[in-house]
């Protein structure tokens, strides 16, 4: 049984970052790797609850107690086993996902901080590639059904995997030169180093999933041919449409980009570059978005904007404003609006933070100004307050409140609009919702043997959710090609998260 007294005994700890001066001088991850002391120490803080709603707070149902326990016993064997059992990628989760499940953690509930459960999962994961390399787990019997699995982000390759160790050949599309979705040039390596990815994919190449870069489904290989070829189809595409501000005075300047344009352009030089020094950062057309020397404005809030100001940092801005259009949360958990364990409105601070740049809440941008040339030079804020009134956001603008911030480089990190309207829908027979995303019946299928998961089903939304659809999509397949016994299947296509709002 675990130690009941271990949250008493042990504070919440984690292990100390890299030093800023140092880090932003490279790409690397911020923290280092923690040690089994440290980790022992935090997964001892787990109290093994009756009832755990860390469970619910993730949608993959991790058997977080359990895998806690080993750790705390020093079993990482059973440990590794314990949470493959339930997350097919949890390198990934444990660096990226913003831990829904210790929003949840029963600790809160009493006024101690959670357990670190994040941290103990990426170890437990990086215990499982130093242990064996990430074994493959190859079928032993083939059923001769074949599937299609269009993207290779996170949803798609945990579907692949699921299908393929179930005795099905999968081959995967994408679109990029290298497979890994918006892992592989979305998030940027101080988040994720690329070998995380490259290990995986060589597991599931043993596995015998089938990868082919450079496709673009419904342009390169139409869906008739899919079809033809392949017993089932799934739509793991992701939902990239970027939203905008079209209605911006000032939107069409140079020098204002959209935040993943950024991102990807960095992460394609930083891949190239290895370990040399990375080249100028360019959109397709040639056009620098390197935020060297520049005065850089990010507006939004969330996850994307962190990482613009990271990747700033590291490209040598002369300095960064990041611009939130709601007021500045609060730093702890307000029970009222946030009753637990739903997930909290708070303040969260990622490590760019503290690398430097100004953050300004209740702001909104009113124009995007011209230096007379076409470039961006500035933007003009004002102070707003934003009130949700039938379901929609009205921002009043606060008279006598505007000013202007330099900008050389505006990126927009304001949010996704869903799936991007592309060939490959009609040609499925499939066509976006309000939202963006394309709905499936309870059986997965957005069309007859077309299924779909990940953001392209629910919107942009947390990995851990893409890779639970994915995994829940895969057991739809699986049975729908007639496949021996069940696989795990942790949501279905109306589950919802965790929230009050």
């Amino acid at each position: 049984m675990p130690d009941p007294n271990g949250f008493l005994r042990y504070d919440r700890r984690l292990p100390a970052r890299r030093p800023v001066p140092v880090r932003i001088s490279d790409w690397r991850e911020v923290y280092p790797p923690a040690g089994e002391e440290l980790i022992r120490e935090q997964a001892t803080r787990c109290m093994d609850c009756g009832i755990p709603f860390c469970h619910d707070g993730c949608p993959l149902g991790n058997r977080i107690p359990d895998w806690n326990d080993l750790v705390r016993t020093g079993n990482w064997d059973a440990a590794v086993e314990s949470l493959h059992a339930t997350n097919n990628f949890p390198e990934f989760t444990g660096r990226l996902c913003p831990a829904p499940c210790e929003a949840a953690c029963v600790l809160g509930l009493g006024g101690q901080q959670p357990v670190t459960i994040k941290q103990v999962e990426v170890e437990i994961a990086d215990a499982a590639v130093a242990r064996d390399g990430l074994r493959p787990r190859p079928a032993s019997v083939p059923t001769g059904r074949s599937v299609a699995v269009v993207g290779s982000g996170p949803a798609g390759l945990a579907a692949a995997q699921q299908l393929a160790r179930a005795g099905h050949t999968v081959t995967v599309y994408e679109r990029d030169d290298a497979i890994g979705g918006l892992l592989r040039y979305g998030i940027p390596d101080f988040k994720l180093e690329k070998q995380h990815i490259d290990k995986r994919l060589a597991q599931l190449t043993a596995e015998g999933v089938r990868f082919r870069t450079g496709v673009e489904v419904g342009v390169d290989v139409t869906a008739e041919q899919l079809r033809a070829e392949h017993d089932a189809v799934l739509l793991a595409c992701g939902a990239l449409q970027g939203r905008d501000t079209p209605g911006t005075p000032g939107r069409a300047l140079r020098g204002v980009h959209q935040a993943m344009a950024h991102l990807v352009a960095a992460n394609r030089v930083v891949a190239a570059a290895g370990e040399g020094k990375p080249a100028l950062a360019t959109l397709p057309d040639g056009t620098p978005i390197d935020a060297a020397g520049k005065h850089v404005v990010i507006i939004g809030g969330g996850d994307t904007a962190a990482d613009c100001l990271g990747v700033a940092h590291r490209q040598g801005t002369a300095g960064v404003h990041q611009l939130d259009l709601y007021p500045q949360p609060p730093s702890e958990r307000d029970a009222e609006r946030d009753p637990w364990p739903t997930w909290p409105w708070v303040l969260r601070n990622y490590p760019a933070h503290e690398e430097g740049g100004d953050r300004v809440f209740a702001v909104a941008v009113q124009e995007f100004v011209d230096d007379g040339t076409g470039q961006v030079r500035a933007v003009r804020i004002a102070e707003v307050t934003v009130e949700k009134v039938d379901g929609r956001r009205i921002v009043t603008a606060l008279p006598g409140s505007e000013r202007e911030i330099p900008a050389d480089l505006v990126l927009l990190a304001i949010g996704f609009e869903g799936t991007e309207e592309q060939p490959l829908l009609a040609q499925f027979g499939v066509s976006r919702n309000g939202r963006g995303a394309i709905d499936a019946r309870g059986d997965w299928q957005a069309a007859d043997g077309v299924f779909v998961a990940g953001d392209m089903h629910r919107g942009a939304s947390l990995i851990v959710w893409a890779i639970a659809e994915g995994r829940a999509a895969a057991a739809a397949i699986h049975t729908y090609l007639g496949g021996v016994g069940d696989l795990p299947a942790p949501v279905d296509p109306a589950r919802q998260p965790l929230a009050a709002r």
